[in-house]
């Protein structure tokens, strides 16, 4: 038997390999450039998810407080995996945080959340992606740190697995709490 026939199987081997780690090790393309760091939040007013929730406005993202302004879906599959992050979040007396629901029906995000927890304090509902396009998201989830002034200070585009949380987000929320 020749060893050349085993070549498929073994690019197939090492490609899944090189996906596989690229799950699980961080990667410097979450961080991507955005047009809006360092600008003002968009100005948006949308409509909440449901009954049992509250929007934000956009004087909410500059009222004095750092929040943090997470873009989730119940159908991404990165968005459960960061919820333990989001939750470790909400505790945090130093910041808020919102929870923007996109392209996703309510009763859905709803039962996302009954089944993930609630870590947001603020839900706005992105129904048709328009808000989306004025945050410059590329996908879900994405979350944003937004200083006192509402200037949005990081744009991390990705799960907050791994070391994402301690070493993007919390020196951003850091720095974006002595901005301005």
């Amino acid at each position: 038997m020749r060893w050349y026939y085993f070549l498929p199987a073994i690019a197939f081997v090492g490609l899944i390999a090189v996906f596989g780690l690229s799950l699980v090790r961080p990667s410097d393309t979450p961080l991507l450039t955005s047009p809006l760091l360092d600008k003002p939040a968009p100005r948006l007013v949308l409509p909440t998810l449901d009954a049992k929730s509250s929007a934000f406005l956009p004087g909410d993202l500059a009222a004095g407080h750092v929040t943090v302004l997470n873009v989730w879906a119940s159908w991404c599959v990165p968005c459960r995996a960061e919820a333990p992050a989001l939750t470790q979040l909400a505790m945090r007396q130093d910041i808020v945080l919102y929870g923007l629901v996109y392209k996703d029906a309510p009763a859905k995000a709803r039962a996302f959340l009954d089944d993930q927890g609630k870590p947001y304090s603020r839900i706005d509902h992105d129904t048709d992606g328009r808000a989306g396009i004025e945050w410059g998201i590329t996908g879900v989830p994405e979350t944003f740190v937004i200083d006192r002034k509402g200037i949005i200070r990081l744009r991390y585009a990705g799960p907050l697995v791994g070391s994402a949380l301690t070493e993007i987000v919390l020196p951003a929320i850091a720095k974006a709490e002595h901005a301005g």
